[in-house]
C-alpha cells in the first residue's frame, strides 16, 4: 500500500472515529434531555388504573415542599410516580456515554489534523525544497 492511500485510509477511519464521538455526544444529550424532563416539568400521578381525576405533581426539583418530595407523609401518590433514582440512573448513565463520546471525538479531530499536517510537511518537503548534493 502506498503512502498517499494509507494517508487516506487514515483520514478515514478518523473521520470515522469523530462521527461515533459525536453520535455518543448526541446520546448523552438526549439523556441529559430526559433527566431534565424528569426533573424540571410538572406531572400527573393516578391512584388506579383509569383514574378520571389524577392529582396534579409539582416537578420534582423546583417544589416548594409541596406534592413531589413529602407527599408520602400525607398520603399523597405524588412521591411515588417519579422516584429520584430514576433520574440519577439517567445522568449517572449519561456521564460515561459523554466521556467515551469526546475522547472519541477529540481523537478523530486531532489524528485527521495531524494526518493534514504531516502531509503538508511532506509537499513542502518534497522536489523543490530539497538541498542539491
Amino acid at each position: 500500500m502506498r503512502a498517499h492511500d494509507y494517508d487516506q485510509d487514515f483520514r478515514v477511519r478518523a473521520r470515522r472515529t469523530r462521527g461515533w464521538g459525536a453520535g455518543l455526544l448526541s446520546l448523552a444529550a438526549l439523556l441529559w434531555t430526559w433527566c431534565a424532563v424528569l426533573l424540571l416539568t410538572p406531572y400527573q400521578a393516578e391512584r388506579k388504573p383509569d383514574d378520571r381525576h389524577p392529582r396534579e405533581c409539582e416537578s420534582r426539583l423546583l417544589t416548594h415542599g409541596g406534592t413531589a418530595n413529602d407527599g408520602v407523609w400525607r398520603g399523597d401518590w405524588c412521591a411515588d410516580e417519579r422516584d429520584w433514582p430514576e433520574a440519577l440512573a439517567v445522568l449517572g448513565l449519561s456521564v460515561p456515554v459523554a466521556v467515551a463520546g469526546a475522547v472519541m471525538f477529540t481523537v478523530g479531530s486531532v489524528s485527521g489534523r495531524m494526518s493534514a499536517h504531516a502531509e503538508a510537511m511532506r509537499v513542502l518537503d518534497g522536489p523543490a525544497g530539497r538541498p542539491s548534493l
